[in-house]
């Protein structure tokens, strides 16, 4: 007898969406040396000590496994002025990074230019739940890139984070 009853998918949505997430790209150089990524809003910091961050990419993701196989990767936090960006990187495709600045990592990932932080990890562990899975990254460097505001994801739209006065 199973006493959980069933949610719908856009309830669950609605009322999640009420919860804003920030706006990551999570980057890697390809079995074929050519830069993958795949933008993600549900990135954090899990533990300090070893130093371990985690993100939630769909089953369905064409870009996670060409990540999973080179086993590390780069988060970029994305500035609020960079939706253009989060945009093209989100769109399926082949082309995602043509005409994107960026440097590769001592790790050897890429690293979006102008973004608030990049956090390079290598890939610690990965779990599944659900449609999704948990994946753990080991922190091997990270920066602040640019001390500014990050891009945010709020009831399906993109907008920043303003101080309270």
């Amino acid at each position: 007898m199973n006493d959980i009853p069933d949610i719908d998918g856009g309830t669950f949505r609605r009322v999640l969406g009420h919860y804003p997430t920030g706006v990551c790209v999570v980057t890697a150089a390809g079995e074929d040396g050519m830069p993958v990524g795949m933008v993600v809003g549900s990135f954090t910091s899990v533990s300090l000590d070893p130093p371990l961050v985690a993100f939630f990419p769909a089953k369905s993701s064409g870009s996670w496994p060409r990540i999973a196989q080179v086993g590390k990767f780069c988060v970029n936090v994305l500035a609020s002025d960079q939706q253009p960006l989060c945009r093209q990187l989100a769109a399926p495709g082949p082309d995602k990074f043509a005409g994107v600045s960026h440097r590769v990592s001592d790790n050897g990932s890429p690293i979006l230019d102008d973004v608030v932080a990049w956090i390079d990890c290598t890939l610690h562990a990965v779990h599944e739940a659900g449609d999704h899975y948990i994946v753990l990254g080991r922190v091997v460097a990270l920066e602040v890139e640019r001390p500014d505001r990050p891009l945010l994801f709020f009831q399906g739209s993109y907008g920043e984070f303003s101080l309270l006065q």
